[in-house]
């Protein structure tokens, strides 16, 4: 088995001398909402790109213009992206309005996007007429509908010749990755091509990728690790992948672990809810002749990691032939393109226990034995990518040392070049050459740690409370609708300290009768997981809590509406 060699030029590059070789080999294999497979060869693959690309350049789109692209998860969203990038143009992905989102709130963040970052043109598809005729507040930006059958029918590739890919640098901008936020996508990460194939070489060589390797993700394009992961490392080194719809995953979880025994897949990213949401719909009787012998590593990332999650999926999965050492780790942000640690291959993540008191009121995460009633468990996000270094800082910059709290600082090779048009976001996040994250964790052992993220920790009494420990606790409160969950702080001057809110969506078909019987179950589990006394439990119906253009829930927003609604009731 070969890894895949080492990369060079710009990103488009290699697809490029991938389809002169006219392999046969699949590029994407897609699978669409209603579960239709189409295999899409490499050829196939670049040549819809050029056409992509000349389709823009007719519309006047041209080099380093910014483009936004509102798209279905689908064939022509993949071969819009390339398209701009052989054209030399800058795509930054953006989620497309559904059912969950409200159409002006959205229409308002598509506006400020194109604001920020100063976009030429919103491409949208011919099934979105929503957007169609969107009044744009930016002067000089179009909104373009996008055929949806350019490149699927012409030229053969033998008749069709490669175009020259643009030739602006390593250091030109490759696309644009978005934050999310509840007031917009504020944040455009700019990643240059020379970032972003760093990235590429360092995490293939962390992960042992190697070109037998199937990806398989269902993961939204918008995210950066869905972007990076999930379609942009796979399609520049040649790995075969396999994708899906989001939303076709969401209805039906057990739809990406058959994908991956039917086409062989080996590596698969999941953001830590992912897990509890398989094992929690998929039955084991979903999965008879399913075999995942295959399946080398499961990689949680995005959102802090559960012990308690790989467990419960590795008790669903084991039986199919999963190995508790292909469940990994990795952190990850869009402002490193991507990966920043991973834990080793074919190894079991490393479990830190730590005295919880020490954790919340010290700072500190002194080892505790693991049977103990004030252990709490923290699995390890790895070590440092190759050209990576991490420090965590005290508030005034100095290091910590191993096993001290504090903010996550990253300096690498593959870190974005700037937040696009925001010189003042990049000045306070980029000093003399360190990124700084806002994450919170510690260092042992030369492996990293994250226990939360600085802005939403809670201190209450003396004490660091993390609002995701709160939130997992209630997800597995009967009643509860589970990942619809959101914790955080309103002062109270009373007391002086902060007063700790929930506010939980029911479970279809809870009664307002069984709402009390809820509140005391998830009290008392709070307070026996965490010491913590909960102000107040706002339970609430479906689709109360606003969630980001990402799928996350809006911590900040969710506080305000609360406060909006004049609910708060603190108790002692």
């Amino acid at each position: 088995m070969n890894r895949p060699g080492h990369i060079a030029g710009s990103l488009i590059a290699p697809l490029s001398d991938r389809a002169a070789s006219r392999t046969g080999r699949p590029a994407v294999i897609f699978i669409g909402e209603k579960g239709g497979e189409e295999t899409i060869s490499v050829s196939q693959f670049y040549t819809r790109t050029v056409s992509h690309s000349r389709h823009l350049a007719a519309l006047g789109i041209q080099s380093d213009d910014v483009i936004i692209l509102v798209l279905e998860h689908g064939p022509a969203l993949l071969y819009a992206f390339w398209g701009a990038v052989h054209l030399g143009a800058v795509p930054s992905i953006f989620p497309l309005l559904n059912e969950k989102l409200d159409p002006e709130f959205y229409l308002k963040q598509v506006n400020h996007l194109v604001e920020t970052a100063g976009a030429k043109a919103v491409i949208v598809g011919e099934k979105f007429n929503r957007l169609s005729g969107l009044t744009l507040d930016w002067e000089g930006c179009q909104v373009i509908t996008l055929p949806e059958k350019i490149g699927t029918t012409g030229p053969e590739e033998d008749d069709l010749p490669l175009a020259d890919y643009h030739r602006g640098g390593l250091d030109k901008i490759a696309f644009l990755q978005h934050s999310s936020g509840t007031t917009g996508l504020q944040k455009g990460v700019a990643l240059s091509h020379r970032s972003v194939l760093n990235q590429l070489e360092n995490y293939s060589r962390a992960i042992g990728l190697h070109d037998d390797d199937v990806i398989v993700s269902w993961l939204p394009l918008y995210h950066d690790m869905g972007l990076i992961a999930g379609f942009v490392m796979p399609l520049v080194l040649g790995i075969p992948l396999v994708l899906m719809s989001p939303f076709y995953w969401v209805r039906d979880p057990k739809k990406l672990l058959l994908a991956a025994g039917r086409h062989g897949g080996t590596l698969c990213w999941l953001p830590n809810f992912a897990y509890n949401h398989m094992a929690r719909a998929v039955r084991p009787r979903d999965l008879e002749g399913l075999d995942l012998s295959n399946v080398r590593m499961l990689i949680n990332c995005s959102e802090p990691v559960r012990l308690d999650s790989h467990n419960r999926l590795f008790r669903l999965l084991g039986p199919r032939g999963l190995r508790e050492e292909s469940f990994a780790v990795c952190y990850a942000m869009a402002e490193n393109t991507f990966a920043v640690t991973q834990t080793e291959p074919g190894k079991s993540p490393d479990v830190d226990w730590v005295n919880r008191t020490a954790l919340q009121t010290e700072q500190v995460a002194l080892p505790e034995l693991e049977n103990s009633a004030n252990a709490v468990p923290l699995v390890s996000c790895g070590y440092p990518l190759d050209n990576n270094r991490v420090k965590v800082v005290d508030s005034l910059g100095r290091a910590l040392p191993d096993r001290r709290i504090g903010e996550v600082a990253i300096q690498s090779d593959s870190m974005l070049s700037a937040y696009h048009r925001r010189p003042d976001l990049t000045s306070r996040a980029l000093k003399d050459g360190w990124f700084y994250t806002g994450d919170l964790g510690y260092l042992a052992e030369g492996q990293l740690y994250i226990t939360g993220r600085q802005k939403d920790l809670l201190i209450v009494g003396g004490k660091n409370i993390y609002p995701g420990d709160l939130e997992a606790i209630a997800n597995d409160v009967d009643g509860i609708h589970p990942g619809r969950v959101v914790a955080f702080g309103v002062f109270d001057d009373r007391m002086g300290t902060e007063a700790v809110v929930m506010v939980c969506e029911l479970a279809e078909g809870v009664g307002d009768g069984e709402k009390r019987k809820i509140e005391k179950q998830l009290r008392r589990a709070v307070v026996r997981a965490t010491d913590v006394t909960l102000s107040d439990v706002y339970l609430v119906g479906e689709k109360w809590l606003i969630k980001t253009s990402s799928g996350k829930i809006a911590r900040a927003e969710n506080r305000a509406r609360y406060l909006r609604e004049g609910r708060l009731r603190v108790v002692p």
